[in-house]
């Protein structure tokens, strides 16, 4: 079967016009600096846009496609905080001090909880148990989401499922340790759906959870 005749346009070339092959098209555009041509069906198709600019059938900067919703792969491959998740964070006024940790919506920035004060914690101490009491809640909820915290040491603990603080126990702080024991045991007897996951502050500012409210996110 015979090839369908095409018509080109070249609107930079060594030539410009129309031309019947590609050969002829060719030996205009092969290794033209910026070249602009164009095939078309019809001769009439190749007249009238001969008479337009080149920009009308390539656009210079053509409107982008709508993004398509990234998975949680894709988003951490990309260096992107998964949008549907939350976030715990610890604020400790001394070490040790006076400690409260909450968690956090990342997206709609809600409140989901926050407990405190509470004497001579540590900040680590407070990360470690506002992710237990996260995982906790969630469990309850059936939430599976992601659980950020910008706490590598809270995340190793919750992990090996034991609080390795070198905190002393006091007669200020035993409510803090009775709290630790009791996460422990939760973590020793329970499995849990969702993926703790460092938030990398150096990327994406402070965490939502940040008593600063720092973020960018």
């Amino acid at each position: 079967m015979d090839k369908k005749k095409k018509f080109y346009v070249v609107w930079k070339g060594r030539k410009t016009g129309i031309f019947t092959t590609w050969e002829e098209c060719k030996a205009q555009v092969e290794g033209y600096a910026d070249a602009k041509y164009k095939s078309f069906e019809s001769r009439e198709q190749a007249e009238k846009a001969f008479k337009n600019e080149y920009s009308q059938y390539y656009p210079i900067n053509p409107k982008p496609d709508k993004p398509k919703e990234l998975s949680e792969d894709e988003l951490r491959r990309l260096s992107r905080p998964i949008a549907e998740s939350y976030s715990v964070d610890a604020a400790c006024s001394g070490n040790p001090g006076t400690l409260e940790y909450r968690c956090v919506h990342n997206t709609s920035k809600e409140i989901i909880f926050k407990q405190g004060p509470y004497e001579d914690g540590t900040n680590n101490i407070g990360e470690f148990l506002a992710i237990v009491d996260a995982l906790v809640l969630f469990k309850s909820k059936k939430i599976t989401s992601p659980i950020y915290s910008d706490s590598l040491v809270a995340i190793g603990w919750v992990e090996k499922k034991k609080c390795r603080t070198k905190l002393e126990q006091t007669k200020s702080n035993s409510t803090l340790f009775e709290l630790i024991e009791r996460a422990e045991k939760w973590l020793l007897d329970n499995d849990y759906d969702n993926r703790v996951l460092k938030w990398k502050t150096d990327i994406w500012g402070e965490i939502p959870a940040d008593y600063e409210r720092k973020c960018r996110f």
